[in-house]
């Protein structure tokens, strides 16, 4: 599935529903965690219900609370009537908390899982594990907030915003455990809404990094994500030279195009690129 941005909105908030969905988001996520009070949960809940029925079209997932909460088991109870395409997993500490997660939704199919992969230390050592569970996987994302809180950090982030070396650890690690899962990896939100140079710079780095998208905090934010998420008009056009030059040379290990040499990891990565632009390969 395409998911290039994923917007948070506040379940108890659901006026605000229509227009999340209508922000060209490829997926909401409708947080029952850290924007809900303990006292709106119980409404957060039924309006999160209420919308999942009326089958929306735009893909609606749902952050749960996490284990150890007292919560989580109330989220689903309102979820298994009306499941949501997906559910965000949030202190997820590796294979472990799917499990975890599907003896609690009991016999029916868990919908897929996002998890925050990286928001305990234990978490960093079970990001391998979620190769075992793969198919149970929308993708995986991480968190830079809960992470530096858990440990003591007086900070995740260098004055200019860009991550300290222990956050950047956690970022890569993630990066490469979605892609040894074979699911997508998306990266953590912007915070500054008002940034709109600084997102579309982060963005541009995560998708040149291999993320395949990004989490959003705010609609304004998701057509800058979109748009770094999908490749340009020059970088579409040199992937359809690679694999125009390979099809006119099916034999050929390697190739001169554009003065460069481009072999196999080129090819592969130029049928990456028209997939996402809708080209056939």
């Amino acid at each position: 599935m395409l998911l290039r941005s994923l917007l948070f909105v506040p379940a108890d908030r659901p006026e605000r529903f229509v227009k999340a969905a209508a922000s060209g988001a490829d997926a909401i996520i409708l947080d029952l965690e850290d924007s809900v009070t303990a006292e709106r949960k119980p409404f957060a809940r039924a309006a999160v219900a209420q919308w999942l029925a009326g089958v929306p079209e735009t893909r609606s997932f749902v952050r749960v609370n996490p284990h150890g909460s007292g919560e989580t088991e109330r989220d689903l109870d309102a979820l298994r009537a009306v499941p949501p395409a997906g559910i965000v997993l949030p202190k997820a500490q590796g294979a472990g908390s799917l499990a975890w997660l599907a003896g609690l939704w009991g016999g029916d199919l868990l919908p897929p899982v996002l998890p925050i992969a990286t928001e305990t230390p234990a978490a960093i050592f079970e990001l391998g594990s979620f190769r075992a569970c793969a198919a149970q996987l929308a993708g995986l994302s991480w968190g830079a907030e809960d992470l530096p809180a858990a440990i003591g950090a007086k900070a995740s982030r260098h004055a200019d915003g860009s991550y300290t070396p222990p956050y950047e650890l956690a970022r890569s690690l993630t990066l490469f455990a979605a892609h040894a899962a074979g699911v997508a990896a998306i990266d953590t939100v912007y915070p500054n809404i008002a940034d709109a140079e600084g997102l579309a710079a982060y963005a541009g780095r995560a998708a040149r990094d291999g993320f395949n998208g990004m989490l959003a905090i705010h609609p304004s934010q998701v057509a800058i994500i979109n748009a770094a998420f999908m490749p340009g008009t020059d970088e579409i056009s040199a992937a359809q030279r690679i694999v125009d030059a390979f099809a006119g040379q099916p034999g050929a290990g390697a190739l001169r195009i554009d003065g460069r040499m481009i072999d196999a990891p080129h090819l592969k990565q130029a049928q990456h690129i028209l997939a996402l632009a809708g080209r056939s390969v």
